[in-house]
């Protein structure tokens, strides 16, 4: 059984006319009331326009309504989603590019307005890096040949355009594990803004380029075995409860079991066991959070029969028992926000 989820949290960063602010105050100034009826569930990680030009964000919550998400946006300012959990749609003109679980896209609007919504009734993870007209002229505009042609086209003073949707992709496994990593960044807190400056850029260059050539033969049979390394993650995510077999998951990528097990491996690092383990694991910690589960309940939603077992399991991963993780959590947020707030700009 295997499970891939990925677990984000993120940071924003708050602009006024494309300006960036430093620290979680700085970045409430334009978006926190964009973001009010969603509390909590919208979290600055890094961010600080003024030096940097990037904010990244991490937004967890579930809304009543259909959420008018466009207020949010800065004029100047190019957006990349990367879609975890719920329905997101941003209209621009004619075009509309439509998020759904599991998928990533990006968006630009200068005077005009792009218009955008929030599916109602919906679980909404995503994780957004914005990126200022100057910030994306000083490090893209040099690499145009490869670069994707809207956004190629909006640095042009020529021929800018003021509003643009990209097309809809799936996350890749990489850029799943990249969310996870923005999450609990791996360095120091005086790191960060090096960190957090190189981690920005990188999920630009996942999709804001195209290849320039034709696909050699090697080249597509690594692209094959990544679109299956995926897939083998979305069918896991289906339901991690009862996922299916290896044998059932290689009949629906189209290859045996023992060379699915094999180019997985290859690509994402771990086995398909351990996948599994660890997308329910992180499943098990979203629901600890939420607070309206039972430890033994959570135990049965992620397929652990026996509490204890999963217990063990959860201790294993998270250095931490379920009963005290949302606790510990709360903590080390709190300490994050003061040290953001304490950070000198």
């Amino acid at each position: 059984m295997l499970d891939v989820s990925v677990e984000c949290r993120t940071v924003s960063a708050d602009r006024s006319r494309g300006a960036l602010l430093k620290g979680p105050e700085a970045t409430g100034v334009g978006e926190k009331p964009a973001w009010a009826s969603v509390g909590e569930g919208w979290r600055p990680l890094h961010g600080n326009s003024k030096d940097a030009g990037y904010s990244v964000e991490w937004h967890d919550f579930q809304n009543e309504q259909s959420l008018d998400w466009s207020r949010s946006f800065h004029p100047g300012a190019l957006e990349i989603c990367l879609n975890v959990e719920g329905r997101g749609e941003i209209r621009a003109g004619n075009r509309t590019l439509t998020l759904e679980p599991g998928t990533a896209g990006f968006y630009f609007q200068e005077n005009s307005r792009l218009k955008a919504s929030r599916s109602a009734n919906q679980h909404h993870q995503f994780l957004t890096v914005e990126l200022s007209l100057p910030f994306l002229t000083a490090h893209f505009l040099a690499d145009r040949p490869g670069l994707h042609p809207q956004v190629s086209e909006s640095l042009s003073r020529a021929g800018r355009k003021s509003v643009f949707v990209s097309e809809a992709s799936r996350l890749t496994v990489d850029q799943q594990h990249l969310i996870g990593a923005l999450r609990h960044p791996p360095v120091f807190p005086s790191a960060h803004r090096v960190w957090y400056l190189a981690k920005a850029l990188e999920v630009a260059s996942t999709l804001l380029y195209r290849p320039t050539s034709e696909e050699f033969f090697c080249e597509r049979i690594k692209r094959v075995n990544r679109e299956r390394a995926q897939k083998v993650i979305a069918i896991l995510r289906e339901d991690l409860s009862y996922p299916p077999s290896l044998r059932e998951i290689g009949q629906r990528v189209g290859c045996s079991q023992y060379h699915l097990s094999r180019i997985f491996t290859q690509e994402t690092g771990k086995t398909i066991s351990a996948c599994l383990r660890e997308l329910r694991m992180e499943k098990a910690a979203r629901l600890l959070l939420a607070g309206e589960m039972k430890i033994s309940q959570i135990a049965l939603e992620v397929g652990y029969s026996s509490p204890s077992h999963f217990t063990t399991t959860f201790r294993e991963t998270f250095d931490c028992c379920p009963g005290l993780y949302a606790v510990q959590t709360s903590r080390a947020t709190a300490q994050i926000i003061g040290q953001q707030r304490t950070a000198p700009d």
